[in-house]
């Protein structure tokens, strides 16, 4: 069994394992240098997502730091701490985005079923013998011309990233703030260290360095790296397949970053690509189109209604926000209260909708 997989972003390479893992032969295509290293990136990856990365793909527990609280404030109700999750153990961990690509790097370039081609990525793929192809890539041919119909959403908004070094401390506390300019998340990723996503409305730089000390009521900061940004938009793929290519990871979906759960609906695709895969070799079929058919089938509704709750939250915070109203935020503290409702929001953030 042999398949292709088109771009080598964090998507592509942890796909890619997966499969090595299998047993199944990859060939890895990428035209360009990768553009993800970036090191004030991290990624938050839900409780259930690290028990499958750990089972199929890595132990991937010596690169990761524990979350065990998440805090959310609104700056509608004074910076008023509105919803909190708990766990004694962890409700999810973050990773750098670098370290985690150069680990997987590593890991493909030892196993022989792995084979990186640095090739500009054309039509002529699609000729070549492989009953399955996985794109993954955003910009290359391919992608222009079968997966470009989408629904589309333009934030008018820039996500901010840095990370902070800081005084020693038990850094196992994330917190949301909720402000007249857009979501800000502080995410620890050691004793010493913390990064910070701030996604801003309006396309007018912003000094991160006077946000974080203003929002900032824990740390006694050392230094802060330069940060990076991003344009946010999101996107879902009208239709998933073309023949028997696959398309995957960001060009499937792209959300809002304010939950963190970009990243983690990849793995949950994964996961599906996984099952139907091992259904295929259980029954001794060959890999063929008829994968990317019932991927599209049993993970499309799930996909645009996750998307689709997480674009809600952002809509009804930026709204009370532009009418000067704190009914939302009084309603998301009273929901929090209610353990039912509490438990439910955390397990549908671990592990997705189950419809």
């Amino acid at each position: 069994m042999e398949v292709c997989i088109l771009g080598s972003s964090l998507t592509s390479l942890t796909l890619a394992k997966t499969l090595v893992n299998q047993g199944i032969y990859v060939d890895i295509f990428s035209s360009k240098n990768n553009k993800e290293a970036d090191k004030n990136r991290t990624i938050g990856i839900s409780k259930n997502n690290i028990e499958f990365f750990n089972k199929y793909i890595f132990n991937i527990n010596k690169i990761l730091w524990n979350i065990n609280k998440i805090e959310i404030f609104s700056e509608n109700l004074n910076d008023e701490n509105i919803l909190n999750f708990v766990d004694r153990e962890k409700l999810f961990s973050v990773v750098k985005n670098y370290r985690l690509m150069n680990f997987l790097i590593s890991e493909l370039n030892k196993n022989k079923l792995c084979k990186f081609k640095k090739k500009k990525i054309t039509n002529n793929i699609l000729k070549k013998n492989y009953k399955i192809i996985i794109n993954c890539d955003l910009n290359n041919l391919i992608t222009k011309k079968f997966f470009y119909k989408k629904i589309k959403k333009d934030y008018n908004s820039f996500a901010y990233t840095t990370v902070f070094k800081h005084k020693k401390l038990n850094n196992f506390t994330a917190k949301q703030f909720f402000t007249s300019r857009g979501p800000l998340a502080f995410l620890p990723i050691s004793e010493t260290e913390t990064s910070v996503v701030y996604s801003v409305r309006g396309k007018e730089k912003i000094d991160l360095d006077y946000f974080i000390k203003k929002y900032n009521n824990n740390y006694k900061i050392i230094s802060i790296n330069k940060s990076s940004s991003i344009e946010l938009k999101s996107s879902n793929l009208r239709s998933y397949y073309y023949k028997n290519v696959l398309a995957f990871g960001d060009l499937l979906h792209k959300i809002h970053p304010l939950a963190g759960q970009g990243f983690n609906m990849t793995i949950r695709d994964i996961k599906e690509i996984l099952k139907l895969i091992k259904s295929k070799k259980g029954n001794g079929l060959d890999l063929d189109s008829s994968i990317c058919i019932d991927f599209e089938k049993n993970m499309r509704h799930k996909n645009y209604l996750f998307s689709n709750s997480i674009d809600l939250i952002y809509e009804s915070f930026k709204l009370e926000s532009k009418i000067k109203k704190n009914l939302f935020s009084k309603l998301v503290r009273q929901m929090g209260k209610n353990k039912t409702l509490n438990n439910f929001f955390v397990k549908v953030a671990d592990e997705g909708f189950f419809i």
